[in-house]
């Protein structure tokens, strides 16, 4: 059952609890409610290792928690939309028997307030808004509703804030807290629980790594006497089996500086850190290249074809890094880095693959090419750039490039000077 860390105000807390119960059978929902918003980053740091995903009652909460964690991978909030402000709006109508047309309201964005507003026929005359941000002290968003009340500008307050709505209240004036609708509660509720579902299904995938330390052969040939080369395998076991135990993995030795690992594709993909890790120490004990190729699949045989293409892979590219072959074809290089490119091996399009037959260039080279001009975000580029990102021989890409054009899936578009002598660089546009 997946543990899942509720955090918001007590009262927004405890109405997501209300409402969970169905969702109880694959979750264990776990009440972690705060006095103020701030107290969010104390709260993920000190349970984030007891949580597997997080829900939060609002934007604020979960920007909070993005910025502790560096990822929102596991991180869901709650949606304040339309209808929530609305509800704020005939709530005020309701109690004091008009539309009130001047009003004073604190939202993390300013936008989102214009937009939901432009949507009605009538607007509020006088609306008097401040945004806030994680940094945002609520007594700042106290004393803006309070001083435009006490000037007589404002009819009514509308907060995100419980805290300062409650203290509102207790001042005197009319104040309405924008807080999620059940419907909202509901919708993200069944997010997290899709959320949960492709989570279990990584889990239940069998992930297969190779870890093969580059030229063992040689390194063995450099220790003085078999002891030596004894206790070198026994440090970088040693280090491999503290990796398992992370992954709830299980290692097996193949000879000459291949290892094997059984895992799971969650439990690889949540501590890739840890794996990257373990890689640097194998390259400095034994002073030499280590390639990563990690497969995906249903069982473990398509699991292990996948990690073998995964370290062929890897074994081609100039730059080590980790390479993950995933079960529907896609391949992810230099994974866990900022560079990580991500691309398929596949093509169901036959006069697409006509077309890079007739070039004599193949699926995954184009692929990969193609995938790295959008992350790169280039509308042109000249076979130069494209190889030096990519650390690949000029002239070889060269001549891919200008296959592609011979078949109507590249297009030169101009040309570029060089700083030396000769002709100058064309410039490409992928069609």
């Amino acid at each position: 059952m997946y543990q899942i860390g509720v955090v918001g105000p007590k009262t927004s807390v405890d109405r997501i609890l209300g409402l969970a119960a169905e969702f109880e059978p694959i979750m264990r929902f776990i009440p972690l409610p705060y006095h103020e918003f701030q107290e969010t980053r104390r709260i993920v740091q000190e349970n984030d290792d007891q949580v597997d995903m997080w829900l939060f009652s609002g934007k604020l909460p979960y920007l909070i928690a993005e910025d502790v964690l560096h990822t929102d991978e596991n991180l869901v909030h709650i949606q304040h939309t339309e209808s929530s402000l609305y509800r704020c709006f005939l709530l005020m109508a309701y109690h004091q028997g008009k539309f009130i047309e001047r009003v004073s309201i604190d939202e993390l964005y300013e936008s989102q307030l214009e937009v939901a507003l432009g949507q009605l026929d009538f607007a509020a005359k006088d609306l008097y808004v401040k945004t806030y941000d994680i940094d945002t002290n609520p007594d700042d968003l106290l004393d803006f509703h309070l001083q435009l009340w006490r000037e007589g500008k404002t009819d009514a307050a509308i907060t995100c804030f419980e805290g300062v709505y409650l203290q509102l209240k207790e001042a005197g004036v009319p104040a309405y807290w924008f807080t999620p609708s059940e419907l909202e509660i509901n919708q993200a509720l069944r997010i997290l629980a899709e959320r949960v579902r492709a989570f279990y299904f990584k889990d239940t995938q069998i992930a297969v790594e190779i870890i093969e330390i580059d030229e063992f052969d040689k390194i063995a040939e450099k220790a003085r006497n078999p002891y030596r080369l004894q206790y070198l395998e026994l440090r970088l076991k040693e280090a491999l089996i503290r990796l398992c135990e992370t992954i709830d993995g299980s290692l097996m030795e193949r000879g000459n500086g291949r290892y094997v690992i059984f895992s799971s594709r969650g439990a690889i993909e949540r501590r890739l850190d840890m794996l990257k890790n373990t890689v640097e120490q194998l390259a400095l004990e034994t002073e030499s290249t280590v390639e990563v190729g990690i497969g995906f699949g249903e069982t473990v045989f398509s699991a292990e074809v996948n990690a073998i293409s995964a370290i062929q892979y890897s074994k081609e590219k100039a730059e080590s890094g980790i390479v993950i072959v995933q079960e529907d074809g896609t391949v992810i290089e230099s994974a866990g880095k900022d560079e990580e490119l991500s691309y398929s091996v596949r093509m169901d399009d036959p006069e697409f693959l006509e077309r890079l037959k007739k070039a004599n260039v193949g699926i995954r080279t184009y692929n990969k090419i193609a995938a790295f001009v959008r992350k790169m975000g280039w509308a042109t580029f000249s076979t130069k750039e494209l190889a030096t990102q990519l650390h690949l021989d000029e002239r070889n890409v060269r001549r891919i490039i200008t296959s592609l054009a011979e078949v109507g899936l590249a297009v030169c578009v101009g040309e570029k000077a060089t700083s030396s002598r000769g002709r100058p660089g064309k410039i490409y546009r992928l069609e």
